[in-house]
């Protein structure tokens, strides 16, 4: 699919992203984002899609950063290996931004590389005073880099380590604390993480800086069935569930409306679909603004 807006910087539109409900854009929605006459506030994109220097996919972006504030989504930094940063990876994500002028940069809290081999997941890290530092150093030099604070994302989680001396909240907070990043809050991986490991979800909710949380995050999830007990599975392949709308709606409620976004990766529905959920976002968020009036 090719768009007939030219290669070239073409902003036009605020890069500041609303305290409203975003959409993530995947390749199969670009026509749909920039004909459709439905729209949401905001998109975002996953940034390792857009590093090539022209093509396609690149021009797309352009045209359409030009009617949408754009935040970008890494999922390929691997800020929790122990392989130095990625430089070409860094290079390429400073490019983009320079490019794109996007309202917000976020990466997750996790590591997918060892000896220069790349996994194909975000795994999770034990939460403890030298996965800390170690993490700190890393944001800090990646920010130094980039020009520009991070949001870290919480991860969904199936195994947790014995050995964490930190709750995940806990660690998140400490983590803003010491390097300046923010907190990208995805409450379907909270739900998840919390239901796996038996964790009480409004005690992390209530455990979170309020302050440091710059974005939410929305998804669909699985459950499966593993050894005889029931596990859910970060899926993004379904609409949101209704307890994570619930959990979403306490979240707001304690943090203030924050910019939220809609993901859906796998067996993509048509473009209205996605803006209707978008759409339910923001009734959640147009209530919290009128009982915070």
């Amino acid at each position: 699919m090719t768009l007939t807006k030219p290669l070239a910087k073409q902003v036009s539109v605020s890069s500041a992203i609303p305290a409203q409900a975003g959409i993530g854009l995947r390749s199969q929605h670009h026509r749909d984002a920039l004909n459709h006459p439905v729209r949401p506030a905001w998109l975002e994109v996953h940034s390792e899609n857009y590093f090539g220097n022209g093509g396609i996919p690149l021009r797309d972006l352009e045209a359409i950063r030009a009617d949408y504030p754009i935040s970008l989504h890494g999922v390929g930094m691997s800020l929790g290996s122990v392989d130095p940063l990625n430089r070409q990876h860094l290079r390429q994500l400073r490019d983009l931004i320079q490019r794109i002028e996007p309202g917000l940069v976020s990466e997750h809290l996790s590591w997918s590389a060892f000896g220069g081999r790349y996994l194909n997941d975000l795994l999770p890290l034990p939460y403890t005073d030298e996965t800390l530092a170690h993490l700190a150093a890393r944001i800090s030099q990646a920010q130094d880099f980039l020009g520009r604070p991070l949001l870290i994302e919480n991860p969904s989680s199936y195994l947790e380590y014995g050995f964490s001396s930190y709750t995940e909240s806990e660690f998140l907070n400490e983590l803003t604390r010491r390097c300046g990043c923010g907190i990208l809050l995805d409450v379907n991986n909270l739900y998840v993480s919390c239901v796996n490991h038996g964790w009480q979800a409004l005690a992390y909710l209530n455990d979170i800086a309020a302050d440091k949380v710059g974005e939410i995050h929305l998804a669909g999830h699985a459950v499966n069935q593993f050894g005889g007990q029931s596990i859910l599975i970060d899926t993004h392949n379904a609409p949101v569930s209704d307890a994570v709308w619930q959990l979403y709606q306490t979240a707001i409620q304690r943090f203030g409306c924050r910019p939220t976004l809609i993901e859906w990766d796998a067996d993509l529905p048509p473009w209205p679909v996605l803006v209707a959920e978008a759409a339910k976002a923001d009734r959640f968020l147009e209530q919290a603004y009128a009982q915070a009036a």
